[in-house]
């Protein structure tokens, strides 16, 4: 979007590199994010407001800024500057009526500079828990593409490693982190290089959940529902009911971490943790473990990357409704494609790429699914549609991967031996 920009600043030096904000309109109550990057030689300034041209002047403390967007509408802002950062009163186009103006107040603070080029490591011990995604929320950390995080969830009761509730129930999210350069339009490839439970148990339920049952077993369900408790051998890697039936005595399984909730902040109000949408959410998806790269649309400045409800183990769907829920140690590298837009999360593993298509119904997940898989065949491997759908009616794969929540997600899977390139 375009803008005219009038800010006032006190005590601020613009280098010929430029300087980063993060500045934020309240519009009648909801707030909107644009990054805006200034520079200034001998007095004229130059810079970008959300990847626009703009032009202007700066005398003393005082600047001003003019850019008009393909509609011919221009924004003014006026405010100051301190040590906490900027703020001020905003003028902007009424959206009724195009020859009236509304008055907004906005505020900016100052996105740090980049310390060395080289990728970072970061440890981040979380203080609190978000059970929103939310574009709002105070970042927890600024990182570059290409920093790796190393970090901690809690469980989906809000539950840590030693037993405590340090968070709401919800599936409470660690995070978000900013990950700088990100900018609505672009992709964040989110690389899952370490999961591991950090604590010997995780909680389930011996239920079904109603989407998978039909008439005959709803009727034989009623008593389903009870915790199950589930003991987690993380030396040799398996996870076994604690108080087993006779039934299951000797029951194990291999143990197979992953992180039912990773998202992005999405384009407008925050939504709740335990929902879903193109920015991610809680997804639940089985395939979002270590060593998969999970690709996510950026909607918001800084992208704002959330992650947690581990589960230590998941069948397709969390039919269950809840999985073997447990707490984790995560450690991620992000990195960050410009200007590619996608338009649902993917996943991509050593042998397949997977789109997640996540809806009201099964019918609208599937199609959700596959329209991502056409336009990934199409985007990345060059593929026309008539092509895209020789492949999909040959060799594609269709997966259940979340049942239990008001959404509910099908993965579309294609081995990528089949693509040759």
């Amino acid at each position: 979007m375009h803008r005219i920009v009038f800010l006032v600043l006190l005590f601020v030096t613009l280098s010929a590199r430029g300087e980063t904000w993060l500045l934020t309109v309240d519009r009648w109550g909801t707030p909107a994010a644009m990054t805006l990057v200034l520079e200034e030689h001998a007095g004229r300034l130059s810079g970008t407001l959300d990847g626009d041209a703009l032009a202007g002047w700066r005398r003393g403390d005082r600047l001003a800024f003019e850019v008009g967007d393909r509609r011919g509408r221009r924004y003014a802002y006026g405010g100051s500057i301190d040590a906490a950062g900027m703020r001020g009163d905003a003028d902007f186009p009424d959206t009724n009526d195009a020859a009236a103006r509304a008055r907004h107040t906005f505020s900016a603070r100052r996105l740090p500079a980049r310390a060395s080029a080289a990728p970072q490591r970061h440890v981040y011990v979380p203080a609190d828990y978000a059970n929103a995604f939310s574009a709002t929320r105070t970042p927890v950390l600024t990182i570059w593409p290409g920093d790796t995080v190393r970090t901690t969830t809690v469980d989906s009761g809000g539950v840590d490693e030693r037993g405590r509730t340090r968070a709401l129930y919800g599936n409470p999210q660690t995070g978000p982190f900013f990950v700088m350069g990100a900018e609505a339009g672009d992709t964040l490839a989110v690389r899952l290089v370490r999961l591991r439970p950090n604590r010997d148990w995780a909680d389930s339920l011996d239920a079904i959940v109603g989407r998978a049952q039909g008439t005959g077993l709803a009727a034989r369900a009623a008593g389903l529902g009870k915790p199950v408790r589930w003991t987690l051998d993380r030396d040799r890697g398996l996870a076994r009911p604690a108080q087993a039936g006779p039934g299951l005595a000797g029951f194990s399984l291999p143990l197979r971490p992953m992180l039912g909730g990773l998202a992005v902040a999405p384009d407008g109000p925050a939504i709740s943790t335990g929902d879903t949408g193109p920015f991610g959410g809680n997804m639940d998806f089985n395939e979002v473990v270590e060593g998969n790269t999970v690709y996510l649309p950026v909607q918001q400045p800084g992208a704002l990357l959330y992650l947690g409800d581990a589960h230590a183990l998941q069948g397709d769907g969390e039919t269950a409704q809840f999985a073997l829920e447990t707490s984790m140690e995560v450690e991620f590298t992000v990195e960050l494609v410009k200007g590619k837009a996608i338009r649902m999360p993917r996943v991509e593993s050593p042998t397949h790429i997977m789109t997640l298509g996540q809806a009201g119904s099964l019918d609208d997940a599937v199609r959700v699914a596959t329209a991502g898989m056409v336009q990934w065949l199409q985007q990345d491997y060059g593929l026309s549609l008539s092509e895209a759908a020789v492949v999909l009616g040959s060799c594609v794969q269709y997966a259940v991967a979340n049942l239990a929540g008001r959404s509910v997600g099908v993965a579309a899977k294609v081995d990528k031996r089949v693509l040759g390139r």
